[in-house]
C-alpha cells in the first residue's frame, strides 16, 4: 500500500468544479444547505484517506489468529451473541460487545417509528433506491472503480440491486436492527465486506491511491449511507407519500443508528431530515466526478428490467418496466447527469407526474380511516418483500454470498 503524508487530500478531490457548482445550486432550494466552506472541504478531502478504525483492527487480528477460524467466531456471534463463543477472540469480543451496546443517543422508539414510516412508502420508496440514489450514485466514479475491481460488472446489476435492497428492509423491519435481528446482523456484514475490500483493493497495483484515496473511505461510506436510507424517504414523499416532519427526523435518527452500526464516523451522522440531506450534499459536491465507469455501471442497470423474467405478458412488462425506471430518474437526475450516465436524456418524467396524485390520494383516504396508516405499513411492506423476492430467491443466500466474495 502506497505510504502517503498525514493530511494528504487525493487528487479526485474537488476535480469537477462544473458539477459542484450545480449541485451547489441545490441548496436555493432546501433551506440549510450550505456549500462547504474552505476548512468543511479540506475536511472532507483528508477523510478519503480514513477507513474504518475498529473493524479494519478487529480484521486484522483476524488475520493474525487465523481467518477460516475467526470467521466462524464472527458469523456465530452475530446470530447467537459473543457469549456463545467462549473461545472467541479478545478482539473479536470486545467489537461484538461494543456493537451490541447501544450509543447513549440511541432511542428505538424514534428507531421504530422511522421504520415504520419506510415499510408505509412501499414501493416508492424501493424505486427511488433504485433509479436515483443507486443510478445518481454511479456518478462517483472513484467508488465505480472499487466495485469494477470487486467484480461488480460480472456480478451483475440485478445482484447488487437485490442485494443493497434486501439489507434496506432487514433495517427497516419490526425490530430489525436491535442486537442480533437481522438488519444488525446484516449492517456487521456488510461492515466486515467493507474492511475486506477496503484491505484488498488497496494493496493492487492498479489502484491509484494518490488519485483516488482510500478505497470504501469515510466519505464513500457515508454518502452511499445516505443514498441508500436518506434518498429513499425523500423520494417517496416526492413520490407522493405524506410523512410529518417528526415521521421524517424519525428516519434520519434510524439512519444515524445504522452508520454507527456500519462504521461511519460520528462527525458524518445526523439526527435530522434536514441535517442529513446538508451533509449528503456536501458529500456530493465533492464524490461526483463522472467519467466512462459511470457509463459502465448506469447502463446495465437500465437495461435491468429487460432482463428479468415475467411469468406472463414478458415483453409489454419488461418495456413499461424499463421505460418506468428511466423517467425516475430523468425526473429527479436531470436530463444532464442522465447525458453524463449514458442514459436517453430526452425521456419525459411521466411516471412521476402520473402516479404522483393518486399515491397521494390514496395515502391521504386511508390515513381517514380507522386502522388506515396501519394498513397502509403492512400493504407497503408486503409490496417491498415481493419485489425484493423477485430479485433473489433467499436473502441470507443473498448477504451469504456477498461475504463470501468479499
Amino acid at each position: 500500500m502506497t505510504r502517503l503524508p498525514e493530511g494528504f487530500i487525493p487528487t479526485r478531490h474537488r476535480v469537477n468544479e462544473r458539477v459542484q457548482n450545480m449541485l451547489g445550486r441545490l441548496h436555493r432550494l432546501m433551506p440549510g444547505i450550505e456549500q462547504p466552506d474552505d476548512a468543511r472541504w479540506r475536511e472532507i478531502g483528508i477523510a478519503f484517506m480514513e477507513g474504518d478504525p475498529a473493524m479494519d483492527t478487529l480484521l486484522a487480528a483476524m488475520r493474525r489468529h487465523g481467518m477460516r477460524s475467526a470467521r466462524a467466531q464472527f458469523d456465530q456471534a452475530l446470530v447467537h451473541g459473543i457469549d456463545a463463543v467462549p473461545d472467541a477472540i479478545p478482539e473479536l469480543r470486545e467489537f461484538i460487545v461494543g456493537m451490541a451496546t447501544p450509543p447513549a443517543w440511541l432511542d428505538t422508539g424514534r428507531v421504530e417509528r422511522g421504520a415504520a414510516l419506510f415499510r408505509r412508502c412501499g414501493m416508492s420508496a424501493l424505486n427511488v433506491g433504485r433509479d436515483v440514489a443507486l443510478m445518481g450514485g454511479y456518478q462517483a466514479s472513484a467508488f465505480n472503480r472499487t466495485l469494477i475491481l470487486t467484480g461488480a460488472l460480472q456480478k451483475g446489476a440485478t445482484r447488487r440491486l437485490a442485494e443493497t435492497s434486501q439489507w434496506v428492509l432487514d433495517c427497516t423491519a419490526e425490530g430489525g436492527l436491535a442486537p442480533y435481528s437481522a438488519g444488525w446482523r446484516s449492517t456487521l456484514k456488510v461492515r466486515f465486506i467493507h474492511a475486506l475490500v477496503r484491505q484488498s483493493v488497496a494493496a493492487r497495483e492498479d489502484w491509484d491511491m494518490e488519485a483516488w484515496g482510500l478505497p470504501v473511505n469515510q466519505p464513500d461510506m457515508a454518502a452511499t449511507l445516505y443514498g441508500s436510507l436518506t434518498v429513499q424517504a425523500l423520494g417517496a414523499r416526492m413520490m407522493g407519500v405524506p410523512q410529518s416532519r417528526r415521521e421524517r427526523d424519525d428516519f434520519a435518527h434510524l439512519t444515524r443508528y445504522v452508520g454507527w452500526l456500519i462504521g461511519v464516523d460520528e462527525r458524518w451522522l445526523a439526527d435530522t431530515e434536514e441535517a442529513a440531506a446538508a451533509q449528503l450534499m456536501q458529500l456530493l459536491m465533492s464524490l461526483t466526478n463522472p467519467d466512462e465507469t459511470s457509463r459502465m455501471m448506469a447502463q446495465p442497470l437500465a437495461r435491468e428490467p429487460l432482463e428479468r423474467e415475467y411469468r406472463n405478458l414478458a415483453f409489454l412488462r419488461s418495456r413499461f418496466e424499463y421505460a418506468k425506471h428511466l423517467s425516475i430518474s430523468r425526473a429527479f437526475l436531470g436530463a444532464e447527469a442522465m447525458e453524463r450516465l449514458g442514459l436517453p436524456s430526452g425521456v419525459l418524467p411521466w411516471y412521476p407526474l402520473a402516479t404522483f396524485p393518486v399515491t397521494l390520494a390514496r395515502h391521504a383516504v386511508s390515513r381517514a380511516l380507522p386502522g388506515g396508516r396501519n394498513r397502509m405499513t403492512r400493504r407497503g411492506r408486503a409490496a417491498q418483500e415481493t419485489h425484493v423476492r423477485s430479485l433473489t430467491m433467499d436473502r441470507d443466500a443473498v448477504i451469504g454470498e456477498s461475504v463470501a466474495a468479499g
